[in-house]
């Protein structure tokens, strides 16, 4: 059962190559890695990938650049294994991570997809815990592994999205009935994972720490918190969410949706940055999602 890791590439020179490293250490080897690159403007990161002569590593350059959810979803295209993740070209799957995935897919046959156990890295490499992930930890199943499926993953998720993408390993068939959201940039895996958990599939969350995520400011969803379009996504997919559950009378389900309680006040606490931005789109923008 083939782990196969799909890293878009649009970052970091230096840290697509310790992310590149991290699965070339895996200590089980029945892996394949295709890097991604969105049409980035240096041919050096390509030149490097291909100069690794592994068999199992390929690259692929977009002729123009696709950005986050194009990248997502050609990666979704382009999978061929029974197992997906579509790893972070600035993140770290530790060396357990392929044999801890393919194992736990065997006990549980049923899930849709697992998530690793995961610890937070800073832009050096060191363990963190900012607030945004303290707020994950406490959402997140206290008691591990755990199994939720259908009404209780959807109330879990709703109450806080406290995955971390870039780590799930997916089953292959998952993400073929569960396409990503083109119109969605920072919100589409918490969209998907509901869409899961609203046809009855299952995840898997494991103890095991086996993937180190890394938070820094660059990324894509800082700065889309910081002027509120961020929070519009979350908003919209939740309201979603809210009605599915209602449809089918999962009552726990539809109140975590419509209080969205964690995601109010997550907005709140980037008030104070858009404040001393004088970024006046995004106050209201974050003033909307927290009142609204």
């Amino acid at each position: 059962m083939t782990v196969e890791f799909m890293m878009p590439f649009y970052g970091s020179f230096a840290l697509l190559q310790t992310a590149v490293r991290s699965v070339l250490a895996q200590d089980d080897d029945d892996w394949i890695l295709t890097v991604l690159d969105d049409a980035y403007p240096d041919p050096a990161p390509g030149e490097w990938v291909q100069s690794l002569g592994d068999d199992r590593i390929r690259y692929e350059r977009n002729p123009d650049n696709l950005g986050v959810s194009g990248n997502f979803r050609k990666c979704a295209d382009l999978a061929r294994e029974p197992l997906v993740c579509m790893i972070g070209c600035d993140d770290v799957a530790l060396p357990g991570y392929v044999r801890r995935m393919k194992a736990l897919a065997v006990a549980h046959p049923e899930a849709s997809y697992l998530q690793p156990g995961v610890v937070v890295i800073s832009d050096n490499g060191h363990e963190v815990l900012p607030l945004a992930d303290r707020v994950k930890r406490f959402y997140a199943p206290s008691r591990r592994p755990a199994v939720l499926t259908g009404p209780a993953l959807a109330r879990s998720l709703s109450r806080a999205c406290w995955t971390y993408f870039p780590s799930i390993c997916w089953r292959i068939e998952t993400l073929r009935s569960f396409p990503f959201d083109a119109s969605l940039d920072v919100a589409l895996d918490l969209d998907v994972q509901l869409r899961i958990a609203d046809a009855g599939g299952s995840l898997v969350a494991d103890d095991l720490v086996t993937f180190q995520y890394r938070r820094h400011r660059a990324s894509v969803s800082s700065w889309k918190a910081d002027d509120g379009s961020r929070f519009a996504e979350e908003r919209s997919v939740l309201e979603s969410a809210a009605a599915r559950a209602e449809a089918r009378g999962w009552t726990g389900a539809r109140k975590a949706a419509t209080f969205r309680v964690s995601s109010r006040l997550s907005a709140i606490t980037r008030l104070p940055a858009a404040v001393r931005a004088r970024h006046g789109r995004g106050i209201a923008a974050l003033l909307r999602h927290a009142l609204r």
